[in-house]
Formats: structure tokens, C-alpha cells, sequence
């Protein structure tokens, strides 16, 4: 990745633009951290970047910044820019472009995210980024309450650095986040879930909560329960263990329904057959590891089951109106739960001979 991005650096020198790698694959790759995501700064101008390479995308929100299709990678080339009066706690009222390297490095948020390789591969260190990473420490790039006044999210970025990183934050950075705290009300929850999402996944993940909980931040995020919360491989099972107020904290449709079958399977015995049918080997899986409950046994156990879903019982809905002389309706679905809960039990056998003796037997005389 690197060698591709020194190609797009030096396209831009021989097109007589200043440029260089900056940002989190710099500092990533000065620890030894593998990395895709390149930020390139340069004092070429959107346009003029445009005109450079064949593939270029320009971000929704990102003004000044253009996405570069380069040998099927993807790199977000910045103009050097300068950042005017923050007013709604996160865009720039202002964006003047600059030919300074140096004066676009004092807009960044920490010193290890300033690094910079230029064209020829050298490291380039105007703020003393690669000293912060050897004493591993989060410090901000000028005057911290500053920085976390004008752009709140970033209080939950340095946790995050922290955490993945396992760096400690300078003191200038804890007084900081301290006093700019309540300021993460003004973040869109969206933004907030993103960064909690990294630092959920994270494998130093109890430590950035001990922090978010130390600082009290879990209640400027509005998240009661995280000291409860179980460190888990699925970040929607953490989610769901989480005690947040409804229409804030946005998921998919998908997401929502995992979440809910999870809060759901938590209540119940996770090696039950209708359980494991109903809700499912991820949810009940999910939930028997929060309780201590053999996986394994869950796992056999649901794979064990006679049926995985209605669409394996053999008969259909028109079977069953045809044979019972009933209209479509809500009577069909209760005639369905009756059969799933049998078939699992093994009290009925899974095939349409039984279970038309079946359902003749038991609601003809409900019709």
C-alpha cells in the first residue's frame, strides 16, 4: 500500500505540487500496524487533482478533500487548507486554502496523527508526533479545550487512540475532556456510534470503557449500564446488552432485530429447541456465552432440531386452507405456532401425511 501511495505523491511533484502521507497510515505504519485507509495533503487544488488522475469521487461532506481511484486503491487527497470558526461543533464556518504544509498539520486533532512521508519515503515530523508515539501518549495538536471545543467528537477519538493503542492521554488532554464533556450532546449519535463502535471492537476494548466510565462520559453518551456490559466478538450482542434511550443511538433494520432477539433469548433457556428455533443460533449463542452456556451445546443443539424455519415444514398455507376450507386470515399463522411447537417437540413428524391427520384432527371443529 505504501509504494502505491508514494506513486500518487510523486504524481502530483511532477505535476509541480507539493504532497505527502499524513495521518493515521503514517502513524500505523510507524508502529507496525497494518493499514489501507491513506490520507494524502497537498497544495494541489480539488480541481487540479481532478485534472491529474482518471478516477477521482467527491465525498458528500468533505469540502477540499477528493477521493482517488488509483491501481484499484482508493486514497482522500486533501488540499492544504486552514479551518475558520467552528459554529456548530463540527464543520468549519470557513475553509481558506493555503500553501503551507506546516500551518495545514495545525488544524489536525493529535500530534500522531501530523506525521508525514514525502515523495522519496522520508518521515517528515514538524510537531513532534513520532516523540509522542515512542512515550505513547494522546496529545492534541495546540491547546486541547480548544480542539475538543470546537469539534466535541474528537474527546471520544482520543479515548479511542487510547484504547487501540493502548497510550496513555497527556494531562493537558484529560483537563480537557473534563470540561468540554457535556459538549458531546451537540454530536449526531451517528458520529458518537461510530466511535464507540471502535472502541467496542477494540481488543483493549475494557480499557476504553474504563475510561469512558472514568470520565463519566457514559452519561453524556446516555448510556446508563456500560459497566455491566460483556466484552463479546459481536458488537451488536455489547449493543444489545446496552441500557440507551429509544431514537437515539441509530441501527439497520437488521441490527434492530438482532438486538431484539438477543434481549429476548437472554431470558430464556438457550438449549430449548422452540427457543433455539424461534430466536435463533446467533441470539441464543450470543446469550449463552453472557451465561456461561457450552456454544458448542447450543450449536448442537440447534443443528439437531427436526426444523430451522416454517418454510421447512412440509406443507404449505394453501395446503392447509384448502384442506380446512378457510380463508386467508390470522387463524393460519396460529395454526402454524401449533405445528412448529410439535414438530420440534417430536410429538408430530415432519411430513404432510401426518400433519394433515394432524390438523383435521385438531381444528376442523374450530372452523
Amino acid at each position: 500500500m505504501l509504494n502505491s501511495a508514494l506513486n500518487v505523491v510523486q504524481l502530483l511533484e511532477k505535476n509541480g505540487f507539493k504532497a505527502y502521507i499524513v495521518g493515521g497510515f503514517v502513524r500505523d505504519y510507524l508502529l507496525g500496524i497494518s493499514a489501507t485507509d491513506v490520507d494524502i495533503c497537498t497544495s494541489a487544488k480539488p480541481k487540479e487533482i481532478m485534472n491529474i488522475f482518471k478516477q477521482t469521487l467527491l465525498p458528500k461532506e468533505d469540502y477540499g478533500s477528493v477521493n482517488v481511484i488509483y491501481r484499484k486503491k482508493v486514497f482522500q487527497i486533501t488540499t492544504f487548507r486552514k479551518e475558520i470558526n467552528y459554529s456548530d461543533y463540527r464543520h468549519p464556518e470557513e475553509i481558506k486554502y493555503i500553501d503551507s504544509l506546516e500551518e495545514d498539520l495545525l488544524r489536525r486533532d493529535f500530534t500522531i496523527n501530523t506525521i508525514c512521508i514525502d515523495k522519496d519515503g522520508k518521515t517528515i515530523d514538524i510537531l513532534g508526533g513520532i516523540k509522542d508515539l515512542d512515550k505513547k501518549i494522546i496529545r492534541t495538536v495546540g491547546n486541547s479545550y480548544d480542539k475538543f471545543h470546537d469539534d466535541p467528537l474528537r474527546i471520544l477519538r482520543a479515548i479511542r487512540f487510547a484504547t487501540n493503542l493502548d497510550f496513555e492521554l497527556s494531562d493537558e488532554v484529560l483537563d480537557a475532556i473534563k470540561e468540554n464533556k457535556h459538549l458531546l450532546k451537540n454530536i449526531s449519535y451517528d458520529r458518537k456510534k461510530q466511535e464507540l463502535d471502535k472502541i467496542l471492537l477494540s481488543k483493549n476494548a475494557k480499557r476504553g470503557i474504563n475510561l469512558l466510565i472514568k470520565f463519566g462520559l457514559d452519561k453524556d453518551l446516555e448510556i446508563s449500564n456500560l459497566g455491566d456490559v460483556v466484552i463479546l466478538d459481536s458488537l451488536v450482542g455489547m449493543w444489545a446488552l446496552l441500557d440507551i434511550p429509544k431514537n437515539t443511538y441509530s441501527f439497520s433494520n437488521s441490527e434492530k432485530k438482532q438486538i431484539n432477539d438477543i434481549k429476548q433469548a437472554m431470558k430464556l433457556d438457550n438449549l430449548d429447541s422452540y427457543n433455539l428455533y424461534k430466536y435463533g443460533l446467533y441470539a441464543n449463542g450470543i446469550a449463552g456465552v453472557i451465561k456461561g452456556i457450552s456454544r458448542s451445546k447450543i450449536t448442537s443443539n440447534y443443528h439437531s432440531l427436526y426444523i430451522h424455519s416454517r418454510k421447512d415444514i412440509e406443507i404449505t398455507s394453501y395446503d392447509i386452507m384448502n384442506m380446512l376450507g378457510i380463508e386467508p386470515g390470522p387463524k393460519i399463522n396460529k395454526i402454524y405456532e401449533k405445528l412448529e411447537k410439535e414438530i420440534l417437540k417430536g410429538n408430530l413428524k415432519n411430513n404432510k401425511e401426518d400433519i394433515f391427520k394432524y390438523c383435521l384432527e385438531n381444528f376442523s371443529s374450530d372452523i
